[in-house]
């Protein structure tokens, strides 16, 4: 038979029934997708494994060896057994049925293949590579980086509904950004951003685009945030489609739900796209965990923008220092001493490690290591300037074990 290149189609298989014989993981690959593609998927197996099990409410379970009459009613078949003889078998019951069958040993016996697929907004990418599966993977993932990145035009595969998208651009590092949040940034009549979004996929915005740098309106908290607002609703109601891209997760200390109220008090249309929580990812990527087993069951996140004691604090210090969990603080530079005293007052012990990540994320990034009683002293002798995460809790200690030695400290790790 001549060997004619495949014939490309995309299945519609809401509510058709998809029948993938084999439990183990070339199955478990498979489901998920056929799950998600709206297929009523039957597994045959005698054994399967505990993440296909654990789908038994999505799927329906068949837990015994194949027979023909599993085919019926089927619109199409995935053979992934690890027994040639058995795939074939399957294949020829397909077969007789006029059912489309993958094989997932024998790619030449098949009567259809499984692409290498990718998603890109509303647009399905799929590459066949002639029976070279690793050049199919290959060539979708550079595919889609470049309808990721701006490199190909993804015009047609982008929402563009005018009205305003709040996006979380992580801790810094623009590889740390999400996919939904390139996809915001591509499809953006205007982008207005924080000083703390990540700076170099500003660079990759479209011509087109108008920039504004909110980090330059004129400074005093409320009156700054009322002018983000009115911004917003302004450009949106110009039918422009308004990304609002600021650092970490705008739910987090980052006054973005007063942005959405604010939105949806104008009724513009407002959406949300998280990010990563600097609170947690900047420690991840230092490799300091937040919580570890037989150390620490719980973390407190607190915004340290005002010190204790003042009229607009609304933690309550004494109860946070009685916690033997890990306390993260964001925005708490300038007040890490009077914060560091109310913690040491409210009886947390002096000793109690502290890590100062500053520029996290970042080429720029540092760690400086102290304990709650000489955090102030630290911070001033290595003169910490933000952004910086601290991180305070026997988390620190378990992370840097070398520093925080038995009697006393050993010289600074960072």
């Amino acid at each position: 038979m001549t060997d004619h290149p495949p014939y490309p189609t995309g299945l519609r298989l809401t509510g058709k029934k998809v029948v993938v014989v084999g439990g183990g993981h070339v199955a478990q690959r498979r489901v998920p997708a056929l799950i998600a593609a709206g297929a009523d998927v039957t597994v045959v197996s005698p054994e399967v494994t505990p993440a296909l099990e654990g789908m038994a409410a999505e799927i329906t379970l068949v837990l015994r060896r194949f027979e023909d009459a599993d085919l019926d009613g089927a619109w199409y078949v995935i053979a992934a057994t690890n027994d040639p003889h058995a795939n074939a078998a399957i294949s020829s019951a397909a077969d007789e049925r006029r059912i489309f069958c993958v094989r997932s040993d024998d790619a030449i016996e098949a009567t259809a293949w499984t692409p290498a697929t990718g998603r890109h907004g509303s647009v399905t990418v799929a590459v066949l590579g002639n029976r070279e599966p690793k050049q199919s993977a290959a060539l979708r993932d550079d595919i889609i980086t470049a309808l990721r990145d701006g490199h190909l035009n993804a015009s047609g595969a982008l929402d563009t509904t005018p009205g305003v998208v709040l996006v979380g651009g992580g801790p810094g590092d623009p590889e740390l950004v999400t996919v939904a949040a390139r996809h915001a940034l591509a499809s953006a009549d205007v982008v207005v951003a924080d000083r703390l979004a990540p700076r170099e996929l500003l660079d990759e915005l479209a011509p087109g685009v108008e920039l504004i740098d909110v980090a330059k309106l004129p400074r005093g908290r409320s009156a700054r945030q009322e002018q983000i607002n009115e911004l917003l609703i302004d450009r949106a109601r110009q039918g422009k489609r308004v990304i609002r891209f600021k650092g970490g997760d705008n739910f987090v200390f980052g006054r973005g739900y007063e942005e959405l109220l604010a939105c949806q008090e104008a009724g513009v249309p407002v959406t949300v796209i998280p990010g990563l929580s600097s609170a947690v990812s900047v420690p991840a990527v230092a490799q300091i965990p937040v919580t570890h087993r037989g150390v620490a069951h719980d973390f407190t996140i607190v915004s340290g923008h005002v010190p204790p004691g003042h009229p607009d604090s609304l933690v309550e210090w004494p109860a946070l220092a009685a916690l033997r969990g890990t306390v993260v603080l964001l925005m708490a530079v300038e007040n890490a001493p009077a914060i560091a005293k109310a913690l040491l007052d409210g009886g947390r012990d002096p000793d109690t490690p502290v890590a100062v990540i500053v520029d996290g994320t970042m080429p720029e990034e540092r760690t400086v290591l102290a304990t709650l009683g000489t955090l102030a002293a630290r911070m001033a002798e290595e003169r910490v300037a933000p952004p910086a995460i601290i991180v305070i809790g026997e988390v620190v200690r378990v992370a840097r074990a070398g520093y925080f030695s038995g009697d006393g400290l050993s010289h600074p790790d960072h």
